[in-house]
């Protein structure tokens, strides 16, 4: 299977660079893989798409500041994007021209020396805790491709309303669209709501360089799955409801978590798990996912979640009425 297979024409002027004024505000196309029949709502409409007995899963991630500007002694400035930790005082990070042993000057008293990990990775170890000074010298990770500097805003619009647990360094940006309303909406539907947790990193960024699919690895993250969501999740499927997972996020954590049966036990750990087409889905009925770049794990994701033709097929019909693209952008939800 071609990377290129997975390849398609995205104008830059369809990135959405700001969000919309509301979160609910976004649209939403809904596929029907069955049918292949597209739909164009609004994400006001997701709580009539589902039902009573549906489960709707969110993952409960929260983004951190994490990326940082200082200085070098030469008074130049370099961009360090933390990425996670590694020790008390050391983290990886990705930084732009990295040099061994850079001294680099943050401010307000912290420091931060560079150092080769091994190949093309690096860390940094810092005087002091960094996580003590992100709030006031951090600025939201945005995407590489949405080039600004980000702002205060971003400091609440690159954050779900359920966020709670830090460590992402990348929004579940499917989950940027559901406000408190909408959720309070979905639950007096009787669809039942769940949480997993995926520290979303660097890696869900990073363009896929081999020639064919197979080829790639993608970067292990850190995610849980708990036992009243696994409990949740069996008691849905045994019911016969749907298991909606928000984000290809919460879509990962689940299958990964999954038997050969379909049932999902508790865990906690690291996955690397690359969903792409020819995987046997075991747990995720229903999906809500934003539109994805050209070439990445993602858009190989929702390809073999609705098929690649089909997905191809969608964004081309997204791109012709005006959709938003990527993680400020609009959404589908996949059926």
């Amino acid at each position: 299977m071609k990377t290129s297979d997975f390849d398609y024409d995205l104008p830059e002027e369809r990135i959405a660079v700001r969000p919309l004024p509301g979160r609910q505000d976004s649209r939403l196309l809904v596929l029907d893989r069955g049918s292949g029949s597209l739909t164009h709502r609004k994400f006001l409409d997701l709580p009539g798409l589902l039902g009573p007995g549906d489960l709707l899963v969110l993952n409960d991630t929260r983004v951190i500041p994490a990326r940082l500007y200082g200085r070098k002694p030469s008074g130049a400035e370099i961009e360090v994007l933390l990425e996670e930790k590694a020790g008390d005082r050391t983290w990886k990070c990705i930084a732009r021209g990295p040099k061994e042993n850079l001294e680099v000057d943050f401010g307000r008293g912290l420091t931060g020396r560079l150092v080769k990990s091994g190949g093309d990775t690096w860390r940094i170890e810092f005087n002091d805790d960094v996580l003590s000074f992100l709030d006031s010298l951090g600025y939201m990770p945005l995407p590489p491709y949405i080039k600004r500097r980000a702002d205060e805003g971003d400091r609440e619009t690159y954050q779900t309303v359920y966020a709670e647990r830090e460590g992402a360094i990348a929004a579940p940006t499917a989950g940027l669209h559901f406000t408190e309303g909408l959720l309070s909406e979905i639950e007096r539907r009787g669809v039942g709501v769940a949480r997993v947790t995926l520290h979303v990193g660097a890696g869900t960024f990073l363009p896929v360089k081999s020639e064919n699919v197979e080829g790639h690895r993608i970067h292990s993250e850190w995610r849980e799955v708990p036992p009243e969501t696994a409990e949740m999740v069996n008691d849905a499927r045994s019911r016969g409801g749907r298991v909606v997972a928000v984000g290809t996020t919460v879509l990962r954590s689940l299958e990964s978590a999954a038997g050969e049966d379909g049932r999902v036990a508790p865990v906690s750990g690291r996955t690397d798990l690359f969903v792409y087409p020819g995987y046997r889905f075991r747990v995720t009925d229903a999906l809500v996912t934003n539109f994805h770049m050209p070439r990445s794990t993602l858009l190989m994701l929702v390809s073999a979640f609705a098929g690649r033709e089909l997905i191809l097929k969608s964004y081309g019909a997204a791109l012709e009425n005006g959709y938003r693209f990527l993680s400020y952008g609009d959404a589908m939800f996949i059926t």
